[in-house]
């Protein structure tokens, strides 16, 4: 396939259009107001386009935008757009693995190596000793491929430019995340590695003979009707409708770089790179039902939904990690669960109340916006 070069925004394009903005915070009423003005404040501090959406019940709907999906025709973002989810997958993907639990297919206390022999092995890897319970909750201490300094250099520097296109495969990232020596001893400390999720997705379709994209199909959008969330594999083009997604390349995927930094459009990529740890497109109303759908007991059985939300304390934070599920402690005292996810050119988080009554979910159609606590405690706390 040629290599497509991404077009660079000029310095005169990198201001948003603003008149969507006050459109929108002029229709925030009631409890949306700061959560409007939280998502404003967003796209000033200069970000080219944000959205939130709100979902209380099944029918109260909210949904606030700022900015621009496309820096050079200055439409605004729209409620129905599709974007890259990041790391959100990793929730769907712990959902099928618990459900596989539930069905007796597979046991969380299996190790990898039960499943898949061999394939976890070498400078200190063992795969004998690494179980299905620790993958999900990133206390197995398998090095994160996405921290080897060549890949971040090849996926995050303007290099991405030449190898957007390329296909990564599953044991493609786990061989290069064996190149490196584990953090820790398998279930003595907690880092977040997305070579966890890709191993994840080798053993579902292990055990189940079909691989990770087609079970969670099967198993949840179909059923929940998640008609604009898709699994593209290695498809580097974004279904319609969708803006366009934007980054700074400094060789960091959430790298704030210098305010007059070039943009580049990096909308279209293969996904692959991401795979099970971050591949999934989908939108903010899709997303909230997900999760509501998830933490009201549709999705798992009591019992696996308590394993989901045990949680590993994540040190000097207020998130705890549970399996594939993050918890979240809010200044106002409530306990909020879901996931954040960055991939190039968006950033992106969801989360839901306990019982999953009450959830938002957030984009921004760039990667380096930072944590989106904000808007977060905005809408949640009222502040």
């Amino acid at each position: 396939m040629g290599v497509v070069t991404a077009a660079v925004v000029a310095g005169a394009l990198a201001t948003p259009a603003r008149a969507a903005e006050s459109q929108t915070t002029q229709r925030a009423r009631g409890d949306h107001r700061a959560t409007q003005e939280a998502v404003d404040a967003a796209v000033a501090a200069g970000i080219p386009g944000a959205v939130a959406s709100a979902q209380r019940g099944d029918r109260d709907r909210w949904f606030g935008q700022a900015g621009t999906a496309d820096l050079r025709t200055g439409v605004p973002r729209r409620a129905e757009d599709r974007y890259r989810a990041g790391s959100i997958t990793k929730t769907f993907v712990a959902t099928v693995m618990l459900q596989l639990a539930a069905e007796r297919k597979l046991s969380l206390d299996d190790t990898v190596d039960h499943w898949l022999p061999g394939l976890i092995q070498g400078n200190g890897h063992d795969g004998t000793r690494i179980t299905l319970r620790q993958i999900l909750n990133h206390t197995s201490g398998i090095y994160s491929y996405t921290e080897d300094k060549d890949f971040q250099h090849t996926a995050f520097s303007t290099d991405f430019l030449r190898n957007r296109f390329d296909t990564w495969s599953p044991r493609r990232i786990v061989a290069l995340a064996m190149t490196h020596k584990p953090d820790f001893a398998p279930g003595a400390d907690w880092h977040y590695s997305d070579t966890n999720y890709t191993v994840a997705g080798m053993v579902i379709e292990k055990a189940t003979g079909r691989a990770y994209a087609d079970e969670i199909e099967r198993r949840i959008l179909r059923p929940l009707h998640l008609n604009a969330t898709t699994l593209p594999g290695t498809e580097s083009r974004m279904p319609r409708p969708a803006g366009r997604a934007y980054s700074k390349l400094t060789g960091s995927l959430d790298a704030p770089g210098e305010p007059d930094s070039p943009l580049y459009d990096v909308t279209e990529l293969n996904p692959s790179i991401a795979g099970a740890g971050g591949e999934i497109v989908s939108t903010t109303g899709d997303l909230n039902r997900f999760y509501q759908a998830l933490m009201s007991g549709r999705l798992l059985k009591p019992r696996q939904l308590d394993e989901m939300t045990t949680t590993v304390p994540i040190k000097g934070t207020n998130l705890s990690y549970g399996l594939g599920l993050m918890k979240v402690k809010s200044s106002c005292g409530k306990d909020l669960w879901g996931h954040n996810g960055g991939i190039q050119g968006s950033g992106s988080e969801t989360l839901v109340t306990t019982n999953g009554d009450h959830a938002l979910s957030i984009n921004y159609n760039a990667d380096w916006g930072g944590p989106q606590d904000r808007i977060v405690e905005a809408e949640f706390c009222g502040k």
